[in-house]
């Protein structure tokens, strides 16, 4: 994930905007595709709700290499594996994380950050107190009682609902936190009160095009200029004289991380 972000910082790749279906009784169709200049393939990944698949394809032809009926867990993978990657380029150490959300993606959030941080404590809100408790029993962690509880016991947050309003507030964070904000990826969606991503030391965006217009960026497009897309941030960041004080990144899912992961597994 680390590679891709970077070929996609640095132009390489051709990674349009998603294409985004509504579908009835709150389902979601996200579709997404990407090609590396010079690469072999070039991907074409639907997620729906509960279900997806992705098709890698020949460049030189067009034809079909492999089709992986993944059923979505190939992009839940890579989404949390974005978001332990840059907590680790971060330099955090953290040994505690709070979690907001209480399905999969909030289970994978847990298994990658254990990998690149010395964990000892997993705090967890969901709206669903049964949800969140099944979810808090698979991980180890303490389900907490609101998301400003949670932001209160740790500085390093990451947020994986579907939210369409602001679940964390500036005044519920911390000093010195890093807030990987996953869930928003459409329009109208939101986690965090843009007034965070204002007073973020480090703002950082998977895609500039993707997040102003699909991410929490859309809700604070005055600070797009001062963003750094991670890609480009993972390359520079050892010029950097010691870490920020506190730091957001937002997420929107690319395509080009689809492309990568499809590769890996081919």
């Amino acid at each position: 994930m680390r590679e891709a972000l970077i070929a996609q910082a640095r132009g390489e790749c051709s990674t349009p905007m998603p294409m985004h279906l509504d579908i009835a009784n709150g389902g979601e169709v996200h579709m997404k595709s990407s090609y590396r200049r010079g690469g072999k393939y070039f991907v074409l990944k639907m997620a729906s709700t509960g279900h997806g698949m992705m098709l890698l394809s020949s460049a030189e032809t067009g034809e079909p290499v492999a089709y992986l009926a993944d059923e979505g867990h190939l992009t839940d993978v890579r989404t949390a594996a974005v978001a332990a990657m840059v907590a680790r380029e971060l330099g955090r150490r953290d040994t505690s994380i709070g979690i907001l959300g209480t399905g999969i993606q909030a289970r994978l959030t847990a298994r990658f950050h254990r990998k690149v941080l010395p964990l000892e404590r997993i705090f967890l809100w969901g709206r669903d107190l049964e949800k969140a408790g099944r979810c808090a029993e698979e991980i180890g962690a303490t389900v907490v009682k609101s998301p400003a509880e949670l932001a209160a016991a740790t500085r390093l947050i990451v947020t994986c609902t579907a939210s369409r309003s602001p679940l964390l507030f500036a005044k519920d964070i911390q000093p010195g936190t890093h807030i990987s904000a996953v869930g928003a990826d459409s329009v109208g969606k939101q986690e965090l009160d843009q007034q965070i991503l204002r007073e973020a030391d480090l703002l950082l965006l998977d895609s500039r095009e993707q997040c102003e217009k699909l991410g929490e960026l859309q809700h604070a497009l005055d600070q797009r200029e001062r963003a750094m897309e991670i890609g480009e941030f993972c390359e520079r960041r050892h010029l950097s004289e010691g870490p920020m004080e506190s730091s957001v990144a937002d997420l929107t899912g690319l395509g080009v991380e689809d492309l990568f992961i499809a590769e890996m597994i081919l």
